[in-house]
């Protein structure tokens, strides 16, 4: 399912309710990474701050996204609060991560409500707009029903405590499971130009009016965001290779809101500058083999 155009403009109906720019800020680099220096805080409440400047309107945040100087939800607490009225944000619960940044065990269904109250009190925040619940660490089981989980956070929207529900890293499975319970606003899976193996999820959030939102659409920092495809679809337009990912998400699919994320200024206007990209049937057709 593609498309030959989008455009920074382009909007999504959250869950019927909410409607936001396809083009996002994801807050998991503002705190800096592990081991590496760390980005002063003044850095991080600008880029922040920027984001929104730029049009972001929808901005994805975990508790479990902080380093050993900083925490991505006091950043964005500093940076927006009291938040724009268009501005929603996302977080996730299900991991837990002690001090050294190891992600040791997900959270039992007892211990989700603690995690979705943390978020509230960090954020700062009555209501939390989406709450996704994340499935596995760094990576997925398919054979983990997730219905007992999901049910906690359902009752917890039905308090009023949240707006609308996801599910992230899962399978088709699982999001009938969690579907079963109760509505699914939102899917974020990996997925991007170099990484398509999610598509068929992606094309069924799209016929089932579920938003999909894709993590590590850059690549995640894992391998270079490089290919001779995506090199040369680049150089035609005179864009980035990480511009061209962002614009095929845009246009791979009329769910798909992009996420992108960065604790870099300069960074964050390239990424933001790529929903004026336009990408044609023979872009697309060359990165369908990217």
């Amino acid at each position: 399912m593609t498309s030959p155009t989008n455009s920074a403009t382009d909007t999504y109906d959250l869950g019927g309710t909410l409607t936001i720019p396809r083009l996002g800020f994801g807050a998991m680099q503002l705190p800096g990474r592990w081991h590496k220096p760390p980005i002063p805080r003044e850095t991080s409440v600008a880029v922040a701050r920027r984001a929104v400047e730029l049009g972001a309107r929808h901005i994805d945040t975990a508790a479990f996204y902080f380093s050993p100087a900083a925490r991505a939800n006091d950043i964005l607490r500093e940076a927006l609060h009291p938040y724009p009225a268009d501005v929603t944000i996302a977080t996730k619960v299900g991991p837990l991560r002690d001090d050294t940044g190891r992600m040791y065990a997900e959270a039992a269904p007892g211990q989700l409500r603690g995690e979705v109250e943390r978020n509230l009190r960090d954020l700062a925040v009555d209501v939390l707009d989406l709450v996704y619940l994340r499935v596995g660490r760094l990576a997925g089981d398919a054979a983990d029903p997730i219905g007992e989980r999901f049910a906690v956070l359902a009752g917890l929207r039905d308090e009023g405590l949240i707006r609308h529900l996801g599910v992230s890293n899962v399978t088709r499975a699982q999001l009938d499971e969690a579907r079963a319970i109760a509505p699914v606003a939102a899917v974020q899976n990996r997925f991007g130009v170099l990484d398509q193996q999610d598509g068929a999820l992606a094309d069924a959030c799209a016929d089932l009016g579920i938003a999909y939102m894709p993590f590590f659409a850059l690549g995640g920092g894992h391998a270079p965001l490089s290919g001779e495809n995506l090199d040369a679809v680049a150089a035609r337009h005179g864009a980035t290779p990480f511009q061209v990912a962002i614009a095929w998400g845009l246009a791979r699919s009329p769910s798909i809101v992009q996420i992108p994320g960065t604790g870099s200024l300069a960074h964050l206007e390239e990424n933001m500058a790529a929903g004026r990209l336009v990408l044609d049937g023979e872009d697309m057709a060359l990165l369908a083999v990217a």
